[in-house]
């Protein structure tokens, strides 16, 4: 692989046969280090053809690249990650996070806006670079734009023989993000949708400078942002985060936001917001507050801790091929799992980055994130900890629905109540359950498993 992360949060290698460039009309992406369906590449070649939309594609492609190399928290100057590129076949994926891990963003360019041949689908990294952007930012009319995605006529070094490396941070929690963004989504659903009149005047409206959590509740054909929560809004963390989509807004079709269902609602939230464009889709993924990042929500806890989901994602894993859409059912009746077990590890799957979720088709999606899976479940402390007071044997339950933790000396109680579980520890009196499970919860969740699995069994 040309593409390895080295130390635990510590880089990540990028290793490009030449750099990316736009030259003549030909967008040009060198890719480092990917998976296909063939195997590990070190230069995968997906795609070479026509994008007929040149403008909107090249728009978007800097807006993900303004993404990846902002702070929205507190900025200062910060390393540029190069994004994620899935082919699916019939469509390429492009995705990057900030670097403050609190916006996650996708340009999905679909199959009206693609004219060529698909000669491998898989996942890589794509070089995006300085004089790269400052050509993209040029383009500009009706002209179709020519792109090759690893092409073959790009396997070549530079004048001097030498090949392209980067290095730069790739912080735990930028790829603990990753995971859990996929997680939280997946239980979305479309809340509002504005016509492209509507959407360019209700995004031209919002208040400059506003880091605040604000609402956005739909009022007629608009929305109207209100301070608190209420029936049918939606959270908009931060609206000076959606500020990437307004140079996309000239070639804006719709806004969708999606959200989850608003029942019980009394803080804030994620939220996706979808523009469409001609033929492919801009995607913002906000995290509940401006200065939060996705990494510490723990909303992937749960399913990394089921060691039965573990292991029917192995079973999974092995039926995929990078399709677009991810058919729960389908993989069920090839698996054999029964449906629930199938969902549960499709979750496992979206925590350790081999599938994404699409809010726009309500299903998930495979891809191979350019790192090694198995490191997302060791880059969570709680888990860590949890864990480690299973083995400790810590964990003792006074009955059916209650639990005693020993932890730092002391005694933690946990309740296991309707749809959701309590602690007396301060991380649940902190956050209600609101940024996933604390370490003690974990633990009795995994006893209480394995003690269910071997009734079973013995059944």
């Amino acid at each position: 692989m040309a593409s390895t992360s080295v130390a635990a949060g510590a880089a990540q290698a990028y290793t490009y046969t030449r750099p990316s460039g736009l030259d003549g009309g030909l967008l040009g992406l060198s890719t480092s280090g990917g998976t296909t369906t063939s195997g590990p590449q070190p230069h995968p070649h997906f795609f070479s053809g026509v994008l007929t939309q040149a403008a909107p594609a090249a728009a978007g492609l800097l807006a993900l690249a303004d993404v990846a190399q902002t702070r929205y928290h507190q900025p200062r100057p910060t390393s540029f990650r190069d994004p994620v590129v899935t082919c699916n076949g019939d469509r390429l994926r492009m995705e990057s996070f900030s670097a403050c891990g609190g916006v996650y963003a996708r340009l999905d360019v679909l199959e009206p806006a693609m004219d060529g041949d698909v000669h491998e689908r898989g996942t890589t990294n794509v070089d995006v670079n300085g004089p790269l952007r400052e050509a993209l930012a040029r383009v500009g009319g009706s002209d179709p734009l020519h792109l090759a995605v690893g092409a073959e006529e790009l396997a070549v070094t530079t004048m001097d023989g030498a090949v392209v490396e980067k290095k730069v941070p790739l912080p735990d929690r930028w790829l603990r993000g990753f995971a859990e963004v996929q997680v939280i989504t997946a239980g979305f659903d479309l809340r509002a949708e504005l016509k492209a009149t509507d959407a360019v005047r209700f995004m031209r409206s919002m208040p400059r400078g506003q880091r605040e959590t604000l609402w956005a509740v739909p009022a007629g054909r608009t929305l109207r942002l209100v301070p608190r929560p209420a029936a049918g809004a939606v959270c908009l963390a931060g609206p000076d985060r959606l500020r990437t989509m307004m140079p996309l807004l000239r070639f804006a079709r719709a806004l969708r936001i999606y959200g989850p269902p608003p029942e019980g609602v009394d803080g804030p939230l994620s939220s996706v917001w979808e523009l469409e464009l001609p033929g492919m889709r801009y995607v913002l993924t906000l995290s509940p507050r401006h200065s939060r990042g996705f990494s510490g929500e723990g909303a992937v806890l749960d399913a990394l801790s089921a060691d039965e989901a573990a292991g029917d994602a192995d079973l999974l894993v092995a039926l995929l091929s990078f399709e677009p859409r991810v058919e729960p059912d389908l993989l069920a009746e090839r698996s054999g799992l029964s449906p629930a077990r199938t969902k549960a590890a499709l979750t496992q799957l979206g925590t350790s980055g081999r599938v994404g979720f699409d809010a726009a088709e309500a299903a998930f999606f495979h891809r191979e994130l350019p790192y090694d899976p198995a490191r997302v479940a060791d880059l969570n402390p709680r888990l860590r900890s949890a864990r480690a007071l299973v083995e400790e044997g810590a964990v003792r339950f006074t009955a059916d629905d209650a639990a005693v933790v020993l932890s730092n000396g002391g005694e933690r109680h946990v309740r296991f109540e309707e749809n959701r579980e309590t602690c007396t520890c301060p991380w649940w009196f902190d956050h209600r359950g609101e940024r996933g499970p604390c370490k003690h919860v974990l633990a009795a969740r995994i006893v209480r498993r394995s003690a269910e699995a071997t009734v079973e069994v013995a059944r």
